[in-house]
């Protein structure tokens, strides 16, 4: 199984084996065939994951290769919609002998939140996530996004974004709110430390999620975030 394991990493990357020096990073979105060949029985045990996996990325930078797997519960299939109460990210890099986990986010449903409504399903917006350098050091930063949804849909969900930067967790968590006093942004202090261009890059992410109309930001949030507020009203 290592050995299989070793030969897909290759094959999805890059076709060929590449020495650390030489890699520049790059990523693949599994296939789901691929992925249930990867992730068996045993390694699901293994390393943990609790739920399907939702989407698989292999990835390679200087610093090594790597797997991370999102997987989501799922707890009820309605008409319309697939709801999902719990999920999970692990982040799985590969050694000579077997895969490490580095990193496992997890996250569920406010099912008893009265100040914004009871939460139906929690689930990655894997459109907006992104596993690539965002700011060219060979390193990659792996951005997820993901919110939940209310009887209102989006309007009363939360909405989190989570970027994993050079062994750091630094996050922006949002309320959506149709009330004004029921927005809020809450913003990690690390995020003002990040090269200028990152910040950039996850502040035009946000100005697309409102644009698409997933989010419900405070008024002058943005400017808010230009004087590196924390909590945003």
């Amino acid at each position: 199984m290592r050995i299989l394991l070793a030969a897909i990493f290759i094959i999805v990357l890059s076709g060929k084996q590449l020495y650390a020096q030489q890699v520049k990073t790059r990523s693949e979105i599994l296939s789901q065939a691929l992925t249930a060949t990867v992730f068996t029985d045993d390694y699901i045990k293994q390393y943990g994951l609790k739920y399907p996996i939702r989407r698989a990325y292999a990835y390679e930078d200087q610093s090594g290769a790597y797997y991370l797997v999102l997987c989501e519960s799922i707890d009820d299939i309605t008409k319309d919609d697939t709801l999902h109460q719990r999920i999970q990210a692990v982040n799985l890099k590969k050694s000579d002998k077997d895969l490490v986990k580095t990193w496992e986010l997890n996250d569920f449903i406010n099912s008893n939140d009265q100040s914004s409504g009871q939460e139906t399903s929690i689930w990655f917006w894997t459109k907006f996530c992104e596993v690539k350098d965002l700011d060219g050091d060979g390193n990659t930063d792996p951005l997820l996004v993901y919110g939940s949804s209310s009887d209102n849909g989006y309007d009363d969900g939360r909405i989190k974004i989570i970027l994993y930067y050079k062994g750091q967790k630094i996050a922006i968590r949002h309320q959506n709110s149709t009330m004004d006093e029921g927005r809020n942004i809450q913003i990690d202090a690390a995020f003002y430390t990040l090269p200028k261009s990152i910040q950039q890059h996850i502040r035009q992410l946000m100005q697309t999620l409102s644009e698409k109309g997933f989010a419900l930001y405070p008024h002058e949030y943005e400017n808010a975030m230009a004087q590196k507020k924390l909590v945003i009203h």
